[in-house]
C-alpha cells in the first residue's frame, strides 16, 4: 500500500493573477497561476491529500518574499528548498532553468546541448526539452517564461503567452 502524502496550499495575489503555492510541509513542490491547469500536479495524484494548512508555514514565508522581491522588478537572492516529481530527463531541464539569469532568454535547443554535453551524447531533442519545459510545476521561480524558440520567438508557455511577454518585458526593463 502506498503512503499518503500531505500537500499544503497557499494562494498568492500576484501582479499577473491569484497564485497557489503548494508545499510538502518542508519544500515548494508547486507554484502555479489558478486560471491554469497544471499538468501533472501533486493536488492531482492518488497519493496526495490536499489540505489549506491554515498556517503559513516556513517554505511559504519564503516563497511570498521571493514573489515580492521579483514583482518588485528586482532579482530574488534565496530561492526557497523545492522539490519536485519527474523524470530524470524533466529534472536535468528544470536545473537548467534555474540557471538562467533573470532578464535572459535561452532557447529550447540552447537547453537540449547543455544537457547532451552533460550526458556526453551527441543530440537531445529540443522537443524533448520543450515538453519538460512545459510540465514545469514551479512556474517563475523555475523560470521557463525564458524559454524562447529557436528564431526568438515566444512560444509556449502554460500561463500564457501574454504573461511570459509581461515577465519578460519586467524583467528586461529591472536589469
Amino acid at each position: 500500500m502506498k503512503k499518503r502524502i500531505t500537500y499544503y496550499t497557499h494562494h498568492y495575489d500576484s501582479p499577473l493573477g491569484a497564485m497557489t503555492m503548494q508545499s510538502d510541509g518542508t519544500n515548494l513542490t508547486g507554484l502555479w497561476f489558478d486560471d491554469v491547469m497544471m499538468n501533472e500536479t501533486t493536488a492531482e495524484k492518488d497519493d496526495a491529500t490536499m489540505e489549506g494548512s491554515g498556517q503559513l508555514l516556513p517554505v511559504f514565508r519564503m516563497t511570498i518574499y521571493w514573489l515580492d522581491t521579483y514583482f518588485a522588478g528586482r532579482v530574488p537572492e534565496l530561492i526557497p528548498p523545492l522539490a519536485w516529481n519527474g523524470s530524470a530527463f524533466r529534472k536535468m531541464v528544470w536545473e537548467q532553468l534555474l540557471v538562467i539569469p533573470y532578464g535572459q532568454t535561452v532557447t529550447y535547443s540552447d537547453i537540449a546541448r547543455r544537457i547532451a554535453r552533460r550526458q556526453g551524447v551527441e543530440k537531445i531533442s529540443a522537443q524533448a526539452v520543450g515538453g519538460a519545459v512545459g510540465h514545469n510545476p514551479i512556474l517563475l521561480i523555475v523560470p521557463c517564461h525564458r524559454v524562447i524558440g529557436a528564431d526568438k520567438s515566444l512560444t509556449g508557455y502554460v500561463a500564457g503567452l501574454e504573461r511570459k511577454r509581461w515577465l519578460l518585458d519586467m524583467e528586461s526593463e529591472k536589469r
